[in-house]
């Protein structure tokens, strides 16, 4: 004897089976790095060790529980971006282990538009012609 189960107390079960999978790829979306300034952090999710060495623990300071990336190849903590097998998973390291995500977003320093006028006035002029007044605008 087959049951047959009535619509809307499955659609009910399927209703929960899809908040569960809209959460969790929400979560995924969420994940982001995590530079020390514009320094690659070994803590950062898109953070990966080519030996599989990068075990993660925790260490307490002053009282309170610390992360700490660990590397199991050598059993002390791991030295981050300067590591030869460590990489990006987003390929976002850069080669003196700066986080290409934080330098994309530090603003740019701009200089004034009065600066540049100066700097150009210099380099027009020839080494023998300093001595003359210089253009005012």
């Amino acid at each position: 004897m087959v049951s047959n189960i009535s619509g809307p107390s499955r659609q009910g079960h399927d209703q929960r089976d899809q908040n569960r999978n809209d959460i969790n790829s929400q979560q995924n979306r969420e994940i982001k790095p995590r530079p020390i300034g514009d320094k690659c952090n070994p803590l950062c999710p898109f953070f990966k060790c080519g030996q599989k060495a990068l075990r993660f623990s925790t260490d307490h300071y002053r009282g309170r529980p610390i992360k700490v990336a660990m590397c199991a190849w050598i059993g002390d903590k791991c030295i981050g971006a300067s590591c030869r097998y460590a990489y990006c998973e987003k390929k976002a390291m850069l080669p003196d282990g700066r986080c290409g995500f934080a330098v994309e977003n530090q603003p740019k320093k701009m200089k004034s538009f009065e600066e540049e006028l100066s700097e150009e006035n210099d380099i027009d002029l020839p080494q023998g012609f300093k001595s003359l007044p210089k253009k005012k605008i």
